[in-house]
């Protein structure tokens, strides 16, 4: 079964730090990287077009708009990479979740898109998701 994939990973993954890591964050880079190289190997995940979009307006203004181009060229080659669009329901569903859970409207976007596919997981560097009973954050 796929996993919701979270921009975080993504992130992690991929920016460059601006400063020295600690040891905390070099491991959960070394996480990032490790999900990345699964995705690549074939694992089947889902991310929404939110995420995606937040992740290349993120790239862009850090790295560059080459390489944000590069980056979505590479995710839209890989076919075990499913990218599900939102709509205006799925916001008035987040809404919902991102008041009662008390998170970014984005992460309650993330877990209604996962509800809607029936995912129980998703990988995620953000310990909101820790707050729900319905999705298990794996990291």
């Amino acid at each position: 079964m796929a996993r919701f994939l979270d921009s975080s990973v993504f992130l992690h993954a991929y920016l460059k730090p601006k400063r020295r890591l600690r040891n905390v964050e070099k491991e959960i880079k070394r996480r990032a990287l490790t999900i990345i190289e699964n995705v690549e190997k074939g694992e089947e995940v889902i991310t929404s077009t939110v995420h995606l979009s937040e992740v290349l307006n993120i790239i862009e203004a850090r790295l560059g708009l080459e390489k944000a181009i590069q980056f979505l060229e590479d995710i839209l080659a890989m076919e075990n990479i499913r990218i599900e669009g939102v709509e205006r329901r799925d916001y008035e569903e987040a809404l919902v979740i991102a008041s009662r859970y008390k998170v970014s409207p984005n992460d309650a976007v993330a877990c209604v898109i996962s509800r809607k596919n029936n995912i129980s997981e998703i990988y995620s560097f953000d310990k909101h998701f820790d707050n729900f009973t319905f999705i298990k954050r794996l990291y």
